[in-house]
């Protein structure tokens, strides 16, 4: 799957280029083996990013050889999202603390561990517990990975390159995952999406044990593992209830049961913030108008794009007929035009500011949302899709660079990390939250169509549309709710734009 990070770090390409002179005059002190270093720690981010592009390629698939329901087909996606940005602030907690480098590989190898118990799986809770272990893992290989590059480059030129070729790994692998999730699912199984893990993930810890050093950092090693479970177990109680009212309708005691929990839960998980001596999320960095506005954005964001792709590949495969190979290939553009897009986010931001360059980015990805709505059983690629898309694309690169600038204003060093992690936690929650709940609208939405048309093949492939299509408008006003975010919360002014690391950690 495509995700905010693709944008948040392609931008960074076009700006960072490691040059031979570089190399040959390493600052004073420099960690002889940091070049092999980043060269272990792009292997493991190429991992994490071909995982999440590859495995929605092949969720039709899965589906079908496992028996899964359109109610549940959202976990595969959804019990990796919400364990990993969950427990992703944690992660980067239990890091800086116990060790980077012995996190780094502990993540690794639980990665392809869980990553065999999925490709393993004989039936969906199998499958789901296995992408729920892999969410909890990368939660700890993901932030250890960052901090790791932070602290092993110490020269300010070369750490801006080594998060340059970082983001060229996050961007490009996701274009790749694309093509070898169709190669794996046509040509050999669904399952080798998660099995091409293995030997990556072991490839890594391997090389990671020779070349990294271990660093920590200073300081309270006490960790909120109360919160962290709180905002956890509130965030999947609200997944379990939209699921639910898929089944059972909105107005059953099973959908209301977990909705209300899920309240009690998140709300108890503020009250516990605040009253923590070591917050996982301190609130004076939601409290600032442009954080607050920037991670606001995020979570609306991430629940009206996530949805988008799970729909699209059912669309090109179930309806147009796609292999899975042509299915990622179809979504390419998308991938283009967040490189170019976000590209020319860096150069027009210090320019027109963040609020300006996110609106109109807003304005493409909810026409191209609306474009998507009007699809059709008979819509074809190039005509309806392939200008929707690409219209998309641009709005999404336009909109992730400045939002990852914003969500770093004025943020004090102590709460930096914090602050850079939280793009990627309320990226993940949204999409996880927006995928499950917008599953349950198409699905809610399939049923009524065929009920009232008939359950022929015809009313079934028009009824499955509509259902996709019912959630694009959705979607559509998720991305609006977003933009008036932008417009009321975001204020920062174009000559206090900067430049920084990715914030991100997925």
């Amino acid at each position: 799957m495509i995700t905010q990070r693709d944008g948040l770090t392609l931008f960074s390409l076009f700006k960072v280029i490691v040059t031979a002179e570089t190399l040959n005059r390493p600052p004073v002190h420099a960690d002889p083996r940091r070049w092999r270093a980043l060269g272990v720690i792009a292997i493991a981010q190429l991992m994490v990013v071909l995982d999440a592009s590859i495995v929605n390629i092949a969720l039709p698939s899965a589906q079908a050889d496992l028996n899964i329901s359109d109610a549940n087909r959202q976990w595969m996606v959804t019990a990796y999202t919400l364990a990993f940005g969950g427990f992703l602030l944690l992660g980067g907690r239990i890091a800086d603390y116990s060790g980077r480098k012995r996190c780094f590989v502990i993540g690794l190898v639980g990665f392809a561990v869980a990553s065999a118990i999925g490709g393993a799986a004989n039936g969906q809770e199998m499958l789901f517990a296995a992408r729920a272990l892999q969410g909890l893992f990368g939660a700890l290989l993901a932030p250890a990975a960052l901090s790791l590059l932070t602290v092993t480059f110490t020269d300010v030129r070369e750490r801006a390159k080594a998060f340059g070729v970082y983001g060229a790994i996050a961007g490009g692998g996701a274009a790749i995952g694309l093509i070898v999730g169709g190669v794996l699912t046509e040509y050999l199984d669904w399952r080798w999406c998660l099995f091409v893990n293995i030997p990556i993930a072991i490839l890594a810890a391997v090389a990671a044990r020779r070349v990294l050093s271990e660093s920590k950092a200073d300081g309270s090693t006490s960790y909120d593992i109360p919160g962290a479970v709180l905002s956890t177990l509130g965030l999947v109680s609200l997944v379990f209830g939209f699921t639910q009212a898929e089944t059972h309708g909105w107005g059953s005691p099973k959908s209301w049961g977990y909705l209300v929990a899920a309240g009690f839960l998140l709300v108890g998980f503020v009250v516990w913030e605040l009253r923590s001596d070591n917050p996982l999320l301190p609130m004076r960095v939601l409290t600032e108008r442009n954080r607050g506005g920037a991670y606001l954005t995020s979570l609306l964001l991430g629940v009206g794009m996530f949805g988008m792709f799970l729909f699209m590949t059912y669309y090109f495969q179930l309806i147009l007929g796609y292999s899975a190979l042509k299915t990622g290939f179809a979504f390419l553009p998308f991938s283009i035009g967040i490189i170019v897009s976000a590209a020319a986010a860096s150069q027009l931001l210090p320019r027109f500011g963040p609020r300006a360059t996110m609106l109109t980015g807003f304005v493409l990805a909810i026409l191209g949302m609306l474009g998507l709505a009007q699809l059709t059983p008979t819509s074809s690629y190039g005509a309806h899709v392939l200008p929707v898309l690409t219209a998309m694309a641009i709005g999404m690169g336009l909109i992730f660079v400045p939002l990852s600038n914003t969500a770093l204003t004025g943020v004090k060093n102590h709460d930096a990390g914090v602050a850079s992690a939280l793009v990627n936690t309320t990226q993940q929650i949204g999409g996880s939250l927006g995928t499950a709940l917008l599953n349950t609208i198409a699905a809610s939405a399939t049923t009524a169509y065929i009920v009232s048309h008939g359950v022929s093949a015809q009313a079934r492939a028009e009824g499955t549309v509509h259902g996709f299509t019912t959630a694009f408008y959705w979607s559509a006003a998720f991305l609006a709710v977003a933009a008036v975010a932008v417009a009321v919360l975001v204020n920062t002014k174009a000559e206090t734009a900067h430049d920084g690391a990715p914030a991100h950690f997925g």
